[in-house]
């Protein structure tokens, strides 16, 4: 999504108070990520939950709890798959909060290939903020993720490149992508948005049958708007399947 210059302040503003407000009840109606760990599908696990068969987990016995990841610069050594992840717009840390789209999605996939020991998770550092919405992406962002994906083919050569986001980190995937060479797009196995304000634009020489986009009826900003409606806030009940389709292709 591209804004002119003169209207990002009042749209900064409008669309600082909407991020703020707090999520819709309606949003999540039960916690997916018990639900990744069960065998049961949505319409069963639900049921069991309104019957309180089902005992509510604390979200801290998830393996993936925090909200800042850095496996990829800090030391640890080269994993199976390598995820690179930009959180959405105001979210903490550098992959968002534990219950957000990020670390859920990073829980489903754990659980489809064998566990967390096969993953290294490495978010993107970048303001996230309204602005940088506003203007496409932030652009220093959208350079860090290009310097993160070139960072995982050279230091662990046979790392299954995932990149993925949320929102405007979902417009950073865009812009990365677009810069790289056919031989650095060859490395990435798996590309995955959630809430893509930018669904209609390339991820450059990344192979469309690496690609899921993964946007809400109902989201205005999959549809170039700026409202955040509650069907952008929910992108976590996505997370089996953008898992799935990363499994099938690591």
């Amino acid at each position: 999504m591209k804004t002119s210059a003169r209207s990002l302040l009042a749209l900064a503003a409008l669309l600082t108070t909407a991020l703020a407000a707090p999520t819709p009840a309606n949003g999540v109606s039960f916690p997916i990520t018990d639900l990744i760990d069960s065998d049961l599908t949505v319409e069963e696990y639900a049921a069991q939950l309104e019957d309180q068969s089902i005992e509510k987990r604390d979200l801290t016995k998830r393996q993936y709890n925090g909200n800042t990841y850095n496996q990829l610069t800090d030391g640890t050594a080269c994993r199976p798959i390598t995820v690179i992840y930009a959180r959405g717009t105001t979210q903490a840390g550098n992959v968002g909060e534990p219950n957000s789209e990020g670390p859920t999605f990073f829980n489903a996939l754990a659980s489809s290939v064998g566990g967390i020991s096969r993953l290294a998770i490495q978010g993107v550092t970048y303001p996230a903020d309204v602005l940088g919405f506003l203007a496409g992406g932030d652009a220093a962002g959208a350079t860090t993720m290009f310097n993160l994906i070139n960072q995982a083919a050279t230091r662990c050569p046979s790392t299954k490149i995932v990149v993925s986001g949320y929102s405007q980190g979902a417009q950073l995937v865009h812009t990365a992508t677009q810069r790289l060479s056919a031989a650095q797009a060859a490395r990435v196995t798996a590309v995955v948005t959630f809430g893509d304000a930018d669904r209609d634009e390339t991820f450059g020489p990344v192979a469309a049958n690496k690609v899921l986009i993964i946007c809400h009826e109902g989201d205005n900003i999959c549809e170039n708007g700026i409202v955040i409606t509650p069907e952008h806030r929910n992108y976590e009940i996505d997370a089996p399947t953008a898992a799935a389709f990363v499994a099938a292709r690591v």
